[in-house]
């Protein structure tokens, strides 16, 4: 089998973007939880325990955009336009809440602490509304003419992409909970198990409310998901939504390893990706431009890709021996300021 340098990208650009999703989400969740703990030594310890890591998390998110540039240079030509108030939204959350993580340490006084507790929050929840939004402006299709993007300026504000923002939300604060849950003891583990209780089944009815518009976007959705006899071989990815949904409320509400709820949660988001891939292969523009119409030059992929192997295990190196340095339970008594 020839070796297909547009897919390898692409599957490469996907990873960059679970990853992302991964490390960030429950990075973002602990932003948006952030009002249900109000008391000081809560919201130390909550910023605490991923205080080591969460710059490095949005790597991702860079050598996602940037590696869409560079390897499908009209797919970033035409959702770029398309998307611009979500991705400058998201940019300025993202900015806020990371000048929020340093400066809060720094506040002496109450008010100025709050102010910029109130910007990690704002700044995680439009992050995290916004990626959602994005996500769902791709599933429901960009107006294309030629080769650039021929939509307007609000195209991207629908109910489904609402939706899509909404859902993401739930899921990342799903994520924080279940980091807690991993990281903490006593009090604020106990709450952190209630709330992910609560949140685990708003995720779930986010991800069927999403799972049941997506086929009604675009015939080509409805044919891939509903149709006979392709529906046999989609079907497993719901079936396993189920089967996680029902171990993840069991394993919440029964007790049982810390650990577990974070990588049920985990594996939820990955059949759900899966479940984004299924609908868009082979679009990068769904419906109208395909990945082997928006990709670079051969020689130029092929330059970058040299580079990304090299790169992307020294990274994912740095970033799992971060988190092996400080993992464990989180010492109320002991910061990383």
């Amino acid at each position: 089998m020839a070796f297909d340098l547009t897919t390898a990208w692409a599957l490469l650009l996907a990873l960059s973007v679970f990853i992302y999703v991964v490390l960030d989400g429950f990075d973002l969740g602990l932003g948006i939880l952030y009002p249900l703990f109000p008391h000081k030594s809560d919201r130390d310890l909550m910023m605490n325990s991923v205080a080591p890591v969460w710059d490095g998390n949005e790597t991702w998110l860079v050598l996602g955009g940037g590696g869409l540039f560079a390897a499908f240079p009209l797919a970033y030509a035409i959702i770029l336009p398309a998307t611009y108030p979500l991705v400058i939204a998201m940019l300025l959350g993202l900015v806020f809440r990371g000048v929020a993580f340093e400066f809060r340490w720094k506040s002496t006084s109450r008010f100025t602490r709050r102010a910029w507790d109130w910007a990690f929050i704002g700044g995680s929840t439009v992050a995290a509304l916004c990626q959602g939004m994005i996500l769902g402006t791709l599933l429901q299709g960009i107006t294309v003419e030629g080769r650039a993007y021929a939509g307007g300026w609000w195209d991207w504000l629908t109910p489904f992409t609402l939706l899509c923002g909404v859902s993401v939300v739930l899921g990342y604060a799903l994520l924080g909970s279940c980091w807690l849950i991993l990281k903490s003891e006593g009090a604020i583990h106990d709450r952190a198990r209630a709330l992910a209780r609560v949140l685990g089944l708003l995720t779930v009815a986010g991800i069927v409310g999403v799972s049941a518009a997506t086929p009604f976007l675009e015939t080509a959705y409805f044919d891939r998901w509903l149709t006979w006899p392709g529906v046999l071989e989609v079907a497993i990815v719901p079936v396993l939504v189920a089967v996680l949904a029902a171990w993840l409320a069991r394993t919440l509400v029964g007790g049982g390893a810390d650990w577990l709820p974070f990588v049920l949660t985990l594996g939820l988001f990955a059949l759900c990706f899966a479940g984004l891939g299924v609908s868009m292969w082979p679009w990068v523009v769904p419906p109208t431009v395909t990945l082997q119409q928006a990709a670079a030059p051969h020689s130029s992929q092929m330059f970058m890709f040299v580079g990304a192997v090299v790169l992307i295990p020294i990274i994912l190196a740095y970033t799992a021996y971060s988190y092996w340095v400080f993992r464990g339970k989180m010492d109320p008594d002991e910061g990383y300021h």
